[in-house]
């Protein structure tokens, strides 16, 4: 991988998960987000209901061929994070590879231009009260 670094900071994460842009690849998403760095940086997440260590690895290396195979096409700059999904395992390389050559570059494309915004998710946060308010008083 020619201009890419190795993302593994749990911050780096979770920071794309809330503010960064994503897509669905099928079998994969990616969550893509400008980073002003001369380099890219690679992040990709196989959990346990991928499978055992045997499929979590093998996706990861599918991961890690498709990503290579458009690096190429892709902007200088930006975070990305490629989340495997279960079905990931039992496919052909081919099928991510192609998906992340045309559907990927054009979202990362997107969001280094400006036209796919990354904004911050706006998740309500859950107080674990039903509908009172914090000083009890009546409204």
């Amino acid at each position: 991988m020619l201009f890419t670094q190795i993302l593994n900071r749990n911050a780096d994460f979770q920071r794309l998960y809330r503010a960064g842009a994503f897509c669905s690849l099928g079998s994969a998403l990616i969550y893509v987000r400008p980073n002003g760095l001369p380099c890219n940086r690679l992040g990709i997440t196989a959990g346990k209901k991928i499978g055992n260590a045997v499929k979590r690895n093998r996706a990861k290396r599918i991961i890690r061929a498709a990503y290579a195979a458009a690096e190429p096409m892709l902007p200088i700059g930006i975070d990305i994070v490629v989340v495997a999904r279960s079905t990931l395992p039992e496919q052909s390389s081919t099928v991510l590879t192609e998906a992340f050559c045309t559907r990927g570059v054009r979202h990362c494309n997107g969001v280094s231009s400006g036209e796919i915004p990354c904004t911050p998710n706006q998740r309500q946060k859950r107080t674990g009260r039903s509908g009172n308010n914090a000083a009890g008083a009546k409204p």
